[in-house]
Order: C-alpha cells, then sequence, then structure tokens
C-alpha cells in the first residue's frame, strides 16, 4: 500500500523473486505530489542500480548561504558527488518495472483497512475513486504510506513522540544564463530571517528547470510564518522571483528520532516513513525508505509460504535489528541535532551559532561535508566543532 520510494522498491525487489505483488497507490498518477529534491551521493545511485531516465542532473559542489548572507563554496576535484533524482520520474520507473515483473498496479485506490483472516492470510479492503470496494486476499500485507501510516495506525510512545516538519517546492522554468548559476550544486539557504526554524533550497534539474524550496519544523509553542511567505521571500534573496512556475507541491514528514513506531502488527509489516525513515537533519527520505525496502524484501522473502501463526514480537525485534545495523548509530545522534538545530534557530543568537559552525566548516573538502551530511559523520570535523554541532556552545 503505497508507490513511493519504499513500497515501488518493496514490490520491484519481490516481483523480481517471482512473488506474486499488487502495489496500490491513491494517487491517480506517479507524477503528481512530486514533493522531493531527490538529492542523493554516488555510492547510493550505485548500489540502487538506477536507470539513466530518473536522473535530472549530477552534482559536484555545495553553495551555503549563512545568517550574513555570505555566500560559502566547496566544490569537487574528483567529478560527481551525487546525483539529483526526479521523484516522479523514480515512481513511475518503479511501477512499470513491478508490472514488467508480472505484478499489478492499482491507481486511484485508496486502502481502507486490513485484517487477518486467516494463520496464513489478510483481507484488505479498498475503495477506488468510483466509489466501488474492492477487497484483497494476500499472505501479507505492507504499509507504505508514508508519514499517514494509513494501515499501521500511530504509535504512542511519549519518551520519543513524532516531531513534525511540513515544507512545500515549486519547479521552475528559468533560461540558460540563469539556470548556470545554479547547475551542478546543491544550494542552501540558512537564517533564521529567511526560514525561521528550518532552511530553504535551490536543486539543478533537467537543463532549464530549477526545484525551490523550504521546509520548517512545527513548534507548537510559537506562530510561524506561512510557508509561502517564506517561499517569496526564498525567490526574492536568489534572484528567482520572476521564474516561470510550472509545479507547486508539498508535504509533511513525522519522525520518532528513536524510531519507537511499531514495525509489525501480524502479517501487517510497515516500512519508509511509516517507521520515522526520514531523517531530521536533512529531511531526507527517498534513500532510507528504500534501505528500508532492502531490509523489509529478506524478510518477506524468508517468511513467504509459511503457513503457521506469526510471532509478531520476534518480527519486529528481528526487523528493528536489521533496521539498526542499516541505519548505524550516528542515526539517533542525526535526528537529535536536526530537532535541537532547527528548533533552535530562531534568534539572533541562533544565527551567531550558525554563522561559527559553517566558519567552521570552511576548511573542509566537498568530500567532507558530504560525508557530514549525507553520511552524518560528525567526528570527522573533531572535538572542536561536536560543542557547536550539539548547540552547547555559542
Amino acid at each position: 500500500m503505497g508507490a513511493g520510494p519504499a513500497g515501488g522498491s518493496l514490490a520491484r525487489r519481490l516481483a523480481l523473486a517471482g512473488v506474486s505483488v499488487t502495489l496500490v497507490e491513491r494517487l491517480v498518477s506517479l507524477d503528481h505530489a512530486a514533493f522531493s529534491s531527490a538529492a542523493i551521493p554516488l555510492a547510493d545511485v550505485s548500489r540502487m542500480n538506477l536507470p539513466a531516465e530518473v536522473i535530472a542532473a549530477r552534482w559536484n559542489a555545495w553553495q551555503l548561504l549563512g545568517p550574513s548572507r555570505q555566500w560559502r563554496h566547496w566544490s569537487s576535484r574528483s567529478g560527481s558527488l551525487g546525483f539529483v533524482l526526479d521523484f516522479g520520474l523514480l515512481r513511475q520507473w518503479l511501477a512499470e518495472q513491478v508490472r514488467r515483473l508480472g505484478g499489478d498496479v492499482l491507481l486511484g485506490v485508496t486502502a481502507l483497512r486490513t485484517h487477518q483472516q486467516s494463520d496464513a492470510s489478510m483481507c484488505t479492503s479498498l475503495r477506488t475513486r468510483s466509489g466501488e470496494l474492492i477487497e484483497i486476499s494476500s499472505e501479507w500485507v505492507v504499509d507504505a504510506t508514508g508519514q499517514s501510516r494509513a494501515l499501521m495506525g500511530e504509535t504512542d510512545h511519549p519518551s520519543d513522540p513524532m516531531v513534525a516538519g511540513v515544507g512545500l517546492e515549486w519547479l521552475l522554468k528559468v533560461g540558460e544564463a540563469q539556470w548556470q548559476l545554479w547547475a551542478g550544486r546543491l544550494s542552501f539557504l540558512f537564517g533564521s530571517e529567511l526560514v525561521p526554524q528550518g532552511y530553504g533550497w535551490v536543486f539543478p534539474m533537467q537543463p532549464g528547470h530549477l526545484k525551490v524550496g523550504v521546509c520548517r519544523l512545527c513548534d507548537s509553542r510559537q506562530s510561524q510564518p506561512s510557508l509561502i511567505s517564506l517561499q517569496r521571500r526564498l525567490l526574492g534573496i536568489s534572484g528567482l522571483e520572476q521564474a516561470e512556475v510550472l509545479d507547486r507541491h508539498g508535504g509533511l514528514i513525522r519522525s520518532c528520532i528513536s524510531r519507537s513506531d511499531r514495525h509489525v502488527r501480524g502479517r501487517l509489516i510497515a516500512l519508509g516513513d511509516a517507521i520515522s525513515t526520514a531523517n531530521l537533519l536533512g529531511g531526507e527520505g527517498i534513500r532510507h525508505a528504500m534501505a528500508s525496502a532492502e531490509v523489509v524484501a529478506d524478510l518477506l522473502l524468508e517468511q513467504l509460504g509459511t503457513t503457521t501463526a506469526v510471532l509478531s514480537d520476534g518480527l519486529e525485534t528481528h526487523y528493528r535489528k536489521a533496521m539498526n545495523r542499516r541505519l548505524g548509530w550516528r542515526w539517533s545522534l542525526s535526528g537529535r541535532l536536526g530537532r535541537r538545530t532547527w528548533l533552535g534557530l530562531n534568534s539572533a543568537h541562533a544565527d551567531r551559532r550558525l554563522e561559527r559552525w559553517l566558519t567552521l566548516l570552511e576548511k573542509s573538502s566537498a568530500e567532507e561535508l558530504s560525508a557530514l551530511l549525507f553520511d552524518y559523520r560528525f567526528e570527522r570535523f573533531g572535538l572542536k566543532a561536536l560543542p557547536y554541532l550539539l548547540g552547547l556552545r555559542g
């Protein structure tokens, strides 16, 4: 249930193994609501074995604008550092792969509920856009519906509450000269006056196209400016306010820092954002969602065909351990840093602390910056940087 990167990737892996799969998606078209700039490092593109058709652009440099409105630049001397994926094309490619491998893909269909009808089977109720009700029997059901957790539901852990972030992104059409100003680099903009409690970005897509967006963590303790006002501020600073807007989309991420979400209930198993794989520090979802699909594929291939009752607690423990090994010990640290960094970015004092952190990074290479932001390798920057990263020194 859900044909995003997690659900689509899992369905493809299972279909490759000869499993009968039905991929269900509530959207009528998989190029709609393509809210993800999808920047990923080079190693992950190779590991995921993604085709060239889903790649929008290459990048080999970073540029960051801090609260002082000073741009800082890092460029790789060894070539590409990664790619920007076309999120809509990625979803379409995964679904088409499932079809070609003999699986079914149902678009415009919403999952209503699922229940276990025997030790070895589940029954899931679906509704089409025309209102027709459908029931599907299967050995397993996978909740890949993202932060909505439509089938698995919410897990209430007071010690590990949900942290929510909201964002919007526009696809812009620009002239060649203006596109070249942003081509080949990932650009981020920070500061409490620009995007309080969040950040903005400009990513290159296909020639003549840019993805521009803002996101911030939600803070119920204070009023926050509207995303549209922040987006217009970002466009003005970036000199893109006159660009043609081809598409507007937005979304919500919700994650528990310690990933305390329920992973398994009987023959219902969750993955991707439904088990908090969206990282709060960088707002990343795709890489980690697809990693969870790899883990779940292995688990399900071991379980398929068994007719005995599934011991949810044992499978849950196995699943959690596998995900912890995959994400590594830095995961929770990055989540805590993300919450502290973005929620705290709402004052001149926080801006000064951020500027000091950016100054510390100036002597780093582009590769080291990638290791920090994608692999959460904070130790590369030594003990001197940790007080700023942890917000203990301002």
